[in-house]
Formats: C-alpha cells, sequence, structure tokens
C-alpha cells in the first residue's frame, strides 16, 4: 500500500488514532504521540504526513467548537510563525533523517518535561512572538510545534486552550506544508497516505468524546505523558545507535 507494509500502515493508523483522541481531550497530542512513532517506522514521511494531519484535525475540533478562541493571542503569534516556518524549511532540506529523528525526540521530550513540571510562562506579546516563531521551526522540522504555545495556554480554560490551539494548529500546518512545497520537499505519498488516515482522526475524535464523559483530564495526563517519553526515548536511541 503506497511502497508500505500493512503492518507499518496499521502502526499508523493506531498511532494517528490515540494521538487524535488525546488532542480531543486536551487540545495538542497529535504531534506528540505520532511523531516518534512516525519517524521510527517511516522516517522518509516526516515532517510530511503529520502536518497533512495536523491541517485536518482542527477542522473537526472547531466544527464542534469555536467560540472561546483567543484572537488576540492568535494576532501576535501567528506572524511569527512565519520566518520560524522559513527556517524549518532549512532544517528539513538540510538534516539528515537520523538528524531529524533526534531533533524530533528532543523537541517531545523537552515538551514532556516542561508540561510535567507544570511552568508558568505569563502570556505577553513578547512570550506570544517567541512561541509563535519556536513552534514555527519546530513544527516545519519536526512536526511537533504545538508545545510552546500550549504551555502559554495550560491555564486558560479547556475550551479556549482547545479552540486557540486548534486556529493555530490549522493556520500553522498550512504555512508549513507551503514552505516545504515552495522549497520542493514535500513528498506526494505523504500526501496520499494522510488522504487513506484521515478517518483514524475522526474516530480518534469521536473517541475523545466519549472518554472525556468518563475521565477527568489530569487522570489522561500521566499516562499520556509517560507514552510520549517513552516512544522518544526510543527513537533517540535508534537515532544516536544507527
Amino acid at each position: 500500500m503506497l511502497g508500505l507494509d500493512l503492518w507499518v500502515v496499521a502502526v499508523l493508523a493506531a498511532t494517528l488514532t490515540v494521538g487524535a483522541a488525546v488532542q480531543g481531550l486536551v487540545g495538542l497530542g497529535l504531534g506528540l504521540v505520532a511523531a516518534p512513532v512516525i519517524a521510527l517506522v517511516v522516517p522518509a514521511l516526516m515532517p510530511d504526513l503529520l502536518l497533512w494531519m495536523a491541517a485536518a484535525l482542527p477542522m473537526v475540533t472547531l466544527a464542534r467548537e469555536r467560540d472561546a478562541v483567543d484572537w488576540r493571542g492568535l494576532a501576535w503569534a501567528l506572524p511569527a510563525r512565519v520566518p520560524g516556518t522559513g527556517v524549518g524549511v532549512v532544517c528539513v532540506a538540510t538534516f539528515t533523517d537520523r538528524q531529524l529523528g533526534v531533533a524530533v525526540a528532543l523537541m517531545v521530550l523537552s515538551a514532556v518535561l516542561v508540561t510535567a513540571r507544570a511552568v508558568v510562562v505569563p502570556v505577553t506579546s513578547a512570550t506570544l512572538l517567541a512561541a509563535g516563531f519556536v513552534s514555527g521551526v519546530a513544527g516545519t522540522a519536526t512536526s511537533v510545534g504545538g508545545p510552546p504555545l500550549a504551555v502559554l495556554y495550560q491555564h486558560r480554560p479547556p475550551e479556549q486552550i482547545r479552540c486557540t490551539l486548534a486556529v493555530y494548529f490549522l493556520a500553522g500546518a498550512v504555512l508549513s506544508l507551503a514552505g516545504l512545497g515552495a522549497a520542493g520537499a514535500l513528498e506526494v505519498r505523504a500526501g496520499l497516505l494522510a488522504l487513506l488516515l484521515l478517518p483514524c482522526l475522526v474516530v480518534g475524535f469521536g473517541l475523545s468524546r466519549l472518554v472525556a464523559d468518563r475521565l477527568r483530564a489530569r487522570h489522561v495526563r500521566p499516562a499520556v505523558l509517560a507514552v510520549c517519553a517513552t516512544s522518544s526515548l526510543v527513537l533517540l536511541a535508534r537515532s544516536l545507535l544507527s
């Protein structure tokens, strides 16, 4: 299937479903959960595949809730993502799959550590600009661009986190895809596979709605962080030893 073994497609489908469910619960998680796994089993599809999925999933979120978007914050963060996207494109064109694997692993581990420590960062124009730029670099190069902005909004109401991040992910993924496309760094196979795996996002988001009624975020969060950290450590070890 598109040059991939069926077991690889099955792993990708399961991982994207879980990632979509996590993001439906807490506002981000698709990249954190799926990026290390994709980089492990089929590194040639990074970051293209996840960027396509990251552009599609927010549409599902915004179809359900879109009234709590922090447009003022986005007005600072999104423009800063543009130069960050340019730097990310250079990284993709410059570094090898192995080096990008290390970058993905370190990005996710850093996000896990910062999130686990619950660092409180004030939401100001300066921090929004910085988060937007860093997110642009990381999101384009590794497809994991949500943590910088999520750290700023982690103490806001859940619906504002989900809605604001959804708009940011949508716009950011489109910017990153446009930048990679202009540089000739997009792979057609990744786009076709993303289209094939779109139902996984719908299923995952539907599961998140079911789980949300039964579990509190504080019960899900430690398990999510453990899964992300474990997969990142495995990816880091493989990238360094390969």
